[in-house]
């Protein structure tokens, strides 16, 4: 973590925790819970990069969670810290604070104060608009895992929608795997030279505006983001790639309709910067069959295609991609779940397949059965850096 990060997370804790209500000794509430894990992974493949460790690797990792709740409920404060050993790369034994927040809330209104994690987005296997927090790209290959935010959220609840306002005090860099560590490319990412467009650097003050509503089966979003790209850009230097921040504008819009058994999902976005103006986009459906064969079960199917005007090049995951899936849910006592994926390049032939399956066992263990597939055979394609990290995943965890 960065030592603004670092410093920021300092004051914005001795805020919290000196709050006036917790200072006057007010009743509290409070509440510890958490998971702790231990994570396999085995590769189908030697190797593809020089440094990178054999076939197998294992890392554990702690998140637990701290909640206070004072005055009626309309004040709370939660403190979710993260840490991740790993066997092989230095750069992904990591910690990060996942959040450490204080949230009022008002008669029609909400302030909520801190390091945060938020999520926008509709569609299943691409998440476009997503764009508050930053990547930590060392914990998975499907982007969904984010770090913490600092920032200042304002969110006014009206009768024609909530309209959120943000304000963020700093930015976090992007984590990216070392030398040692499986799923990269030919060239390391030199996380030590770091530039930016803005004079500000890290300290950029970043403004998001959201509205969102619900109009009977339709539920939607609309927003302006201003600030540090959380995509970087990666240039070739010597044996290293370099990394620079732009800022950039991005208007977001998100819909998804839930008209019976059928969830359609759309996500829309419009990115201007310094190198690049571009729109993309992601939409498809899932329709859920309920009781299959007179059961408890519920199966699935999921339908999405990709596009973006970038085109052909291999910064770009999804520019003419199609997404077929289906989910499993077994609605057991254990909560057993299964999801699996393909996608589709459709101007190369390139695909990346997925398998999740998960399931509790008693009342504090969850045991979880990832796959991962990547096959190209075309180095403009974004999947050629992992061709060579086919991978099965085991995940056992123990929430407290």
């Amino acid at each position: 973590m960065s030592a603004s990060f670092l410093k920021c997370s300092a004051l914005i804790g001795s805020a919290l925790l000196a709050s006036p209500a917790l200072m006057a000794g007010e009743a509290v509430d409070f509440e510890f819970s958490g998971k702790v894990g231990y994570e396999a992974r085995a590769f189908f493949n030697d190797a593809l990069h020089a440094g990178q460790p054999g076939n197998s690797n294992s890392s554990v990792f702690v998140e637990p969670e701290f909640y206070w709740q004072w005055n009626n409920g309309d004040d709370s404060l939660t403190f979710v810290p993260y840490l991740r050993a790993d066997e092989h790369d230095s750069r992904r034994s990591h910690a990060d604070i996942r959040e450490l927040a204080w949230i009022h809330v008002g008669d029609d209104w909400e302030l909520r104060t801190g390091i945060r994690k938020v999520f926008w987005g509709v569609t299943e296997f691409q998440h476009l608009v997503d764009v508050i927090n930053q990547t930590d790209s060392v914990e998975d290959t499907d982007g969904e895992d984010k770090l913490g935010q600092q920032m200042v959220n304002l969110s006014l609840v009206r009768d024609w929608g909530i309209l959120d306002f943000y304000l963020m005090p700093g930015f976090r860099e992007r984590t990216f795997a070392g030398t040692e560590g499986r799923l990269r490319g030919s060239l390391v990412v030199d996380t030590d030279n770091v530039s930016y467009e803005s004079s500000a650097e890290e300290n950029h003050l970043d403004t998001a505006i959201r509205w969102s509503h619900t109009v009977g089966d339709f539920d939607m979003g609309l927003y302006w983001f201003h600030g540090t790209n959380r995509d970087p850009v990666l240039t070739e230097s010597g044996s290293n790639l370099l990394i620079h921040y732009e800022q950039m504008d991005q208007f977001g819009l998100d819909v998804q309709a839930t008209i019976e058994d059928w969830l359609w999902k759309f996500e829309t976005i419009y990115r201007d910067s310094t190198s690049d103006s571009y729109v993309a986009l992601q939409g498809g459906f899932e329709y859920t069959f309920i009781g299959v064969m007179e059961t408890a079960m519920d199966v699935g199917i999921l339908l999405e295609y990709g596009w973006d005007s970038r085109g052909e090049t291999n910064t770009v995951s999804a520019q003419d991609d199609l997404y077929l899936g289906a989910r499993l849910t077994l609605n057991d006592a254990q909560s057993t779940e299964f999801l699996a994926g393909i996608g589709q390049d459709l101007d190369h032939s390139s695909y990346s397949l997925f398998v999740e399956a998960s399931r509790r066992f008693g009342a504090n263990w969850k045991v979880s059965l990832d796959a991962r597939i990547f096959d190209t055979d075309e180095s403009i394609d974004a999947l050629y850096a992992v061709r060579k990290d086919d991978m099965m995943q085991l995940t056992v965890e123990r929430y407290f």
